[in-house]
């Protein structure tokens, strides 16, 4: 069974994230083809993506089990995340679930994000013991700002999807039975729009967005690797799988 299913009919390519088994969580072979997914070049007849997840998560973010190899494929990670920002067209993410870390990070790396009310955003890596890359941190910093990225980063705690929306970072938020008909407005707005002028827009709003990879943060990726092969990441990790109460030592 795919990890990822695509399927394109007529102006919409809708993604969806198929291991509801593991609340969808991103192992080295879903990453590969969330990639294939988001190609550079899609066909001239779409006008909109759309991403979803099966079963009751958007996304848990990276699969624990897979941690350390996932860590060494941190490229590979922010290809993925980069295929879905510099994607062509609109992106809609439809959040029903948890968007967790990973998780968190897909959903925003979309150009709109419409949510059920019960949904709940997150990045938990301060309360195990790991840190976001350069990368990772810098788009919080473009769709949230400063002061709900602090919140979001340096405590940890999910925030619901309407705190989400309030802070500015999320498009729409509606009740669980209204989530797919509020998605669908967008979705079909996007897709009555002229394909010239959104693949240009896209395309100015990506390179505006490009300027912050010029800063120098070579060091901080360094120091988020020594974070996350620390014993604090060990325990945090082991301590998240085995549902208690991290001891960290701050090694």
């Amino acid at each position: 069974m795919s990890k990822v299913l695509v399927d394109v009919d007529g102006p919409v390519r809708t993604v969806t994230l198929n291991r509801p088994d593991r609340r969808n969580a991103l192992d080295n072979e879903t990453i590969e083809a969330l990639i294939a997914a988001f190609p550079p070049d899609p066909g001239q007849n779409e006008r909109v993506a759309v991403l979803r997840g099966n079963g009751p998560s958007f996304c848990s973010g990276m699969d624990l089990t897979q941690r350390q190899a996932a860590f060494g494929k941190t490229t590979e990670i922010e290809t993925m995340l980069r295929a879905v920002e510099v994607f062509p067209l609109p992106v809609v993410a439809v959040v029903h679930g948890p968007a967790i870390a990973g998780g968190n990070e897909l959903a925003l790396h979309c150009d709109f994000v419409v949510a059920s009310s019960e949904a709940i955003f997150g990045m938990s890596l301060s309360q195990i013991g790991l840190a976001p890359t350069w990368f990772l941190a810098k788009k919080l910093m473009e769709v949230a700002g400063p002061v709900a990225t602090r919140e979001i980063l340096l405590l940890g705690d999910p925030l619901p999807a309407t705190r989400m929306h309030d802070l500015g970072i999320i498009a729409r938020v509606a009740p669980p039975d209204e989530l797919q008909d509020a998605a669908q407005k967008v979705i079909d707005r996007l897709a009555a729009n002229a394909p010239l002028s959104l693949r240009i827009m896209k395309k100015t709003l990506v390179r505006q967005m490009e300027f912050r990879d010029a800063t120098p943060h070579d060091d901080l990726n360094a120091t988020v690797r020594e974070v996350s092969t620390s014993d604090d990441a060990r325990e945090g990790v082991a301590a998240r799988m085995e549902r208690r109460q991290p001891d960290f030592k701050g090694q």
